[in-house]
């Protein structure tokens, strides 16, 4: 027979087959983290909002613009010693309406001086406020109203839509000369969630009297819950992409002799 040689491939082994694997275990090992921190971030936003926030809707168009009559929103849990000048808050007061909750905005506080209109302009403690919140061309108040002294621990509240809200001016003729307690108050709303018109902008007209509330922590509670489910999916998706480009890879092969013949 001839001296004829062929040679024969073979898969190729070693180092990069077990380098190979540990990159995989690696990677494997690396996505469950991942998720497992997507989780934590997840469920740790959706328990601090259910601890800190409560979904409230508006059956009345009291507060239009800013909250339209059938709006969903979320209020912060607060104490009433924590409300402040323009603040949005959720209260209950059985002298207003009996067994349900009220959405009005803070103009004046215990000690605070408030009356309408000078200007055209709501006043407190002799300063007009600035309210772009009303309604275009709406006047501060369709009505005068007298000169109220707000007594110590209590609060003086209007609706955005001064011409149709049962407001403080509605219950002027009260012992309580239409102030709330504080103590009534149960929330401070943030957002409106539906239809999502977003965080309630700052009442910046009440500056001059004092400093405003903060926002609650919603915003970093909704990143929370996104940057969760965007590292749970990217996670999750490891297993599934690395076997993908893993199959799609043909296996090394080297030559070797296959002797002569």
């Amino acid at each position: 027979m001839g001296g004829e040689s062929t040679t024969r491939t073979a898969p190729h082994s070693g180092g990069s087959t077990a380098a190979a694997r540990t990159g995989s275990r690696l990677g494997q090992r690396l996505s469950g983290v991942v998720v497992a921190l997507g989780l934590v971030m997840f469920l740790g936003g959706f328990g601090w909002g259910a601890l800190v926030y409560r979904p409230y809707t508006v059956p009345t168009s009291s507060m239009s613009p800013t909250i339209a009559a059938g709006d969903r929103v979320l209020a912060q849990r607060v104490d009433g010693d924590e409300v402040r000048r323009g603040d949005v808050v959720v209260f209950r007061d059985k002298t207003w309406v009996t067994g349900a909750n009220v959405v009005k905005r803070v103009v004046a506080v215990g000690g605070d001086t408030v009356s309408c209109c000078t200007d055209g302009k709501l006043t407190v403690n002799g300063k007009q406020i600035d309210e772009p919140y009303l309604p275009k061309g709406s006047p501060a108040e369709d009505k005068q109203i007298p000169t109220v002294t707000v007594p110590k621990g209590r609060l003086f509240l209007l609706g955005d839509e001064r011409q149709g809200s049962l407001d403080s001016t509605a219950h002027l003729t009260d012992a309580a000369r239409g102030t709330v307690s504080r103590s009534a108050v149960s929330a401070r709303v943030d957002a409106v969630i539906w239809p999502m018109n977003g965080m309630l902008k700052r009442p910046t007209g009440f500056e001059a009297l004092g400093a405003l509330s903060q926002p609650g922590p919603l915003r970093t509670i909704v990143w929370l819950i996104i940057g969760g489910a965007v590292l749970i999916l990217g996670g999750s998706a490891y297993g599934p992409v690395a076997k993908r480009l893993g199959g799609k890879r043909s296996p090394a092969r080297t030559a070797e002799p296959a002797g002569a013949r």
